[in-house]
């Protein structure tokens, strides 16, 4: 659970820096500017919020959650404190926003340069940035934190999405899943569509490849995708291919066929502790939020068809593909059949899966019978290469004797001519 003294401390520290420039800051004053947004709030909340909470418990924990959040990544650094305390609750329910974190030692992140900005924890940190950024039910409306960070600090000060969209984009640089940017360095325009939490702020960074292939509802269609080992035994190739801003691959969605040579190119994906929190959630969130669409939903369920083996995770762990640091293959292959449990997809419908041609093009792929005969003899004699060689040599003596034999043919027909 959140320790009731973390967030009053990080109210302290929004406090002292509105007192700064408005020395008769209160709390009061904060909750009578919360009080006209309450019902728009409201709406973000599941019903539970609603019926257990009175309009002066909302109220506090959408301040305490909006300060909570400004104080780790609201990218500012006050110097004077603050000691007044916000009105207490008889309500025990954990913010949303803040997730079970314990701080300790009240540190906070100054900004989004590195995942451990300020000189906190770097454990504590991760805890911060999983519950806070990846958590769905953990999520306060953006609009919410926007209207503390105004009322906190005059119009010099770097707006909280710049701030927030700036260490996002850190750290998915440095988990290597997205070097998509959301908002340039030197723009302090609005998106076009303000995110209505930070979950949604992250899914704006794993954006729909623009050269994903378009299908049309009309032929095969699909179905559960094969495993990795299936299309290797029949002659598919797997390729990695690395995050970047120049390359072809700007995220982990950029999942591509190179149909001529028959290789599917997977952009690596890093599985650490965080990974499947991420994938669930943005998952999640595009369940509940169908506008957003399914892109991250459609690339779930193709590498959890792709990699549900032991045997499936080996061979993309060889190929570069995945790099894990689990405790075995079997461990890994087991989270990716969970994946998508209970989440509702139709991957034969081309306006939610971005891949439904490469699915298609991978099932035909499969299906070809003289590439299935090749991969099966380079399989089965690439692994002894003496074999490979009485083969060569086999074919080579085979070939001269059908020369011989046109040749024999030739010289009886010109005979028979004279």
């Amino acid at each position: 659970m959140v320790r009731e003294d973390d967030k009053l401390a990080c109210l302290d520290t929004i406090l002292s820096a509105s007192r700064q420039s408005n020395p008769g800051t209160s709390v009061q004053k904060y909750l009578e500017e919360l009080a006209p947004i309450e019902g728009r709030a409201r709406s973000f909340y599941a019903h539970r919020f609603n019926a257990d909470m009175n309009s002066s418990e909302f109220l506090r924990m959408l301040l305490l959650d909006a300060c909570y959040i400004l104080d780790w990544f609201g990218n500012f650094n006050p110097k004077n404190t603050a000691n007044e305390q916000v009105p207490t609750s008889s309500t025990s329910e954990p913010a949303a926003g803040t997730g079970n974190i314990v701080r300790e030692n009240g540190s906070h992140v100054a900004n989004g340069d590195a995942l451990a900005a300020g000189g906190g924890n770097k454990l504590e940190t991760g805890w911060v940035v999983r519950d806070v950024l990846y958590l769905a039910e953990n999520q306060i409306p953006y609009f919410v934190i926007d209207k503390i960070h105004n009322l906190t600090f005059s119009g010099d000060r770097v707006p909280p999405l710049k701030a927030i969209t700036g260490y996002i984009s850190c750290n998915l640089k440095q988990q290597q899943y997205s070097v998509a940017t959301v908002l340039a360095a030197d723009d302090d325009a609005p998106l076009p569509e303000p995110p209505g939490n930070l979950l949604h702020l992250l899914h704006m960074h794993f954006s729909k490849p623009k050269n994903s292939a378009s299908s049309s509802r009309s032929g095969e269609p699909v179905r559960r995708c094969r495993t990795a080992m299936e299309y290797h035994i029949n002659g598919v190739n797997f390729k990695s291919c690395a995050i970047s801003a120049i390359g072809e691959a700007r995220c982990i969605l950029d999942v591509t066929l190179d149909r001529a040579s028959g290789t599917l190119v997977v952009p690596r994906l890093n599985i650490d502790a965080n990974t499947w929190c991420i994938l669930c959630n943005l998952m999640a969130l595009e369940q509940l939020n169908p506008a957003l669409g399914c892109h991250v939903t459609a690339y779930c369920s193709f590498m959890s068809q792709l990699a549900c083996t032991a045997a499936d995770v080996e061979l993309l762990s060889r190929r570069g593909i995945i790099e894990h640091r689990l405790g075995n293959n079997g461990e890994v292959a087991a989270l990716f059949s969970d994946l998508c449990k209970g989440i509702e997809f139709d991957p034969d419908d081309p306006g939610t899966n971005y891949l439904r041609a490469t699915c298609q093009a991978l099932a035909e792929l499969y299906r070809s019978r003289p590439r299935r005969w090749m991969a099966l003899l380079v399989q089965k004699y690439s692994k002894n290469p003496w074999l490979a060689v009485g083969v060569m040599a086999g074919a080579f003596g085979l070939l001269c004797a059908i020369v011989q034999a046109v040749y024999s043919v030739l010289s009886y027909i010109q005979g028979a001519v004279k």
